[in-house]
């Protein structure tokens, strides 16, 4: 019963988490809006959720174009994705770069109207998974005090 608990707890810090290094990209993409040649970053939240919490997607099937070929290192020391360590490539998500929406002379990848979206969606997300935190524990102290 603990475990259920603390399971369930433990996945809304996750994606908890990861909506904060989200936001933090996306705000890294804007600041660098102006910025010739940068190449805006993102990654897909429900496959660095699913990654981090060891849950396999269901999406992930040869038909669906989800089957991906898995980088594996002999040794420690190997490089993993993204220039992390083969060691601690799981607890960080791949990051995508992103396609360029309109070409423009200074070669920079930033869609702002796209960038405000994903930001707005973003702090929507991070404030839901904040209620279900928030709530979680409301309903564990209910259930303790008796009230």
């Amino acid at each position: 019963m603990l475990n259920q608990l603390t399971d369930s707890l433990n996945f809304h810090a996750t994606a908890l988490t990861l909506r904060s290094e989200r936001q933090r990209l996306i705000a890294s993409n804007i600041a660098n809006a102006d910025t010739p040649g940068y190449t805006a970053r993102d990654f897909n939240f429900s496959d660095a959720l699913s990654q981090a919490t060891g849950r396999s997607s269901s999406a992930q099937t040869p038909l669906a174009g989800g089957a991906r070929l898995q980088m594996t290192a002999s040794q420690g020391g190997h490089m993993g994705l993204n220039g992390v360590s083969g060691q601690a490539a799981g607890a960080r998500p791949e990051l995508n770069y992103a396609s360029a929406a309109q070409t423009n002379l200074d070669n920079n990848t930033v869609d702002m109207d796209r960038e405000r979206a994903s930001f707005a969606d973003n702090t929507v997300r991070y404030e839901a998974t904040l209620r279900f935190i928030n709530g979680q524990v409301r309903t564990l102290n209910t259930a303790i005090t008796g009230q």
